[in-house]
């Protein structure tokens, strides 16, 4: 018997509870040199607070099942933005041990952008909306 839901429920909890403990660490020690980071770009540093909308906010929207598919674009943006302004460089590289450099932040963002399609199933706070 398949458990699709339960499936989804996993997912949402390791991807999105990984990634707000990078959230929560980032609200303790502060945004650091990301916003002199987004100024080198071009960019203005008010965008650095959209750090705790990807790490912290949407991930407990995901954890709990709300609004999970539009939580999810907004995880995926946020991992896209940390490897275009952190990780350019490693985007075709390999580790000391042959993996992929990235390959934590690709897991992170390719099972948000899982969620993106499939929702956040059942066992979800809210289950109606074209978002969840």
């Amino acid at each position: 018997m398949k458990q699709t839901n339960l499936g989804l429920l996993i997912v949402r909890l390791s991807i999105a509870g990984l990634m707000l403990l990078h959230g929560v660490s980032k609200l303790i020690s502060g945004l650091d040199i990301l916003p002199e980071m987004l100024k080198d770009v071009g960019l203005p540093s008010f965008l650095a607070y959209g750090v705790y909308v990807g790490e912290v906010i949407a991930p407990l929207l995901m954890i709990i099942g709300f609004r999970t598919r539009l939580a999810s674009m907004i995880f995926v943006i946020n991992c896209l933005f940390a490897i275009f302004l952190v990780h350019s460089s490693e985007i075709f590289s390999l580790d000391g041990n042959g993996g992929w450099a990235i390959e934590l932040l690709g897991l992170y963002l390719f099972g948000a952008l899982a969620l993106v399609f499939t929702g956040a199933g059942n066992y979800a706070v809210s289950t109606n909306n074209r978002w969840d």
